[in-house]
């Protein structure tokens, strides 16, 4: 059930929200009921399905922590489908820092 005005007073409201690519969302905000949890939402939400996404590979969090998809959620949550990393954040760093000192690179 996508949220709406005057939903059930004990039903959840939670959002799934995943980032195929940088600067591109694709967010779905859901009503569910009591005692859903992260699995529930992902398959409410249909992001999966969406973009493809296989189960096994899948990493997901809740408001930036990372948790398990049979984790109940609470009125409110932010559950996030975490993409797999390109290139580990420690490279990334160092190559920003050479693009930044540009024709530097002197000595």
């Amino acid at each position: 059930m996508v949220a709406g005005e005057g939903g059930s007073p004990e039903a959840l409201s939670v959002e799934v929200v995943y980032c195929p690519r940088p600067g591109v969302a694709d967010r779905v905000v859901l009503e569910l009921g009591p005692g859903a949890t992260i699995g529930d939402a992902l398959e409410a939400s249909g992001v999966t399905a969406r973009h493809g996404i296989e189960a096994q590979a899948l990493r997901v969090g809740v408001w930036g922590k990372a948790r398990d998809p049979s984790t109940p959620l609470r009125d409110r949550d932010r559950v996030e489908v975490y993409r797999p990393l390109v290139v580990d954040p420690k490279e990334a760093r160092r190559l920003r820092y050479r693009r930044s000192r540009g024709g530097d690179a002197g000595g």
